[in-house]
């Protein structure tokens, strides 16, 4: 094992999406709970991981009605990056710029709206990066 925890040499990474709910400039992000195993407290974007066989966009659905209740009208894949912190995955971010149903916190332990244009209130380097990512492609669509 690693200094860097579980993740070793040839270790596949765990898929996970990792959604940013986008209005008004701003992205959705949470503050995670301190009982949770990764990044206990940190200001991070939301998101979950795949189940084996599951399908990405159906993973994006799910954990959407699961952590805020919404149901996501239109989505648009951002990027994805790998992470490597107590588990080695890979984060498949998606933007989502419309969705049904009021946003209820299910599972972190605040919810905020973070401008899209200071990233840096997020406490994971990878979200900062995604965001940029998505702040780019919607500049040059």
């Amino acid at each position: 094992m690693s200094a860097a925890g579980s993740w070793s040499e040839g270790a596949h990474p765990l898929d996970c999406v990792v959604f940013m709910l986008v209005r008004n400039g701003q992205v959705l992000a949470e503050k995670r709970k301190s009982t949770r195993r990764l990044a206990p407290g940190a200001i991070a974007l939301p998101g979950g991981h795949v189940d084996a066989g599951e399908r990405l966009e159906d993973a994006l659905r799910r954990e959407l009605d699961e952590e805020l209740g919404v149901v996501a009208e239109h989505v648009a894949y951002v990027c994805t990056l790998l992470h490597r912190a107590e588990e080695f995955r890979k984060l498949h971010y998606f933007a989502v710029e419309r969705w049904r149903g009021e946003i209820l916190n299910q599972e972190a332990e605040a919810l905020l709206w973070v401008p899209l244009e200071e990233p840096g209130v997020l406490e994971i380097d990878v979200d900062r990066t995604a965001v940029g990512e998505y702040v780019r492609l919607s500049r040059s669509a």
